[in-house]
């Protein structure tokens, strides 16, 4: 099963909604703002495809963070990081289910890994 991890009222978010209810692909939910997220999933995630793609540095909760928070010198900086600023992680984190893991919303790449034999 697949499952999509972000906030839901996140613009990038509901474009990633729209292109899987396009494609008729199931999904389940989870929304980390309301539901939280675990390190055991982030250290998972960081296994699969490093900290550096799943800590947004673009947005607002980052710039509002002091400098000594921004410095991530370790995964487990970064995942307690995000455990704690769940703002914190690129949206959307799909997990495919067949282990691959993609961060942020590209409709090409969404395409390739989820309507494509592999």
């Amino acid at each position: 099963m697949i499952r999509i991890y972000g906030i839901r009222n996140c613009d990038t978010m509901k474009k990633a909604f729209t292109w899987l209810d396009s494609q008729a692909i199931a999904y389940a939910f989870h929304d980390y703002k309301r539901e939280g997220i675990d390190e055991t999933t982030l250290a998972d995630w960081i296994a699969r495809v490093g900290r550096t793609p799943l800590v947004n540095t673009r947005g607002t909760t980052w710039r509002k963070l002091p400098e000594a928070d921004r410095r991530i010198d370790t995964d487990a900086d970064a995942i307690a990081l995000m455990a704690a600023n769940p703002s914190l992680i690129k949206r959307p984190v799909l997990d495919t289910g067949d282990g691959r893991l993609l961060v942020g919303f590209d409709a090409d790449t969404y395409a390739t890994a989820l309507t494509e034999p592999r």
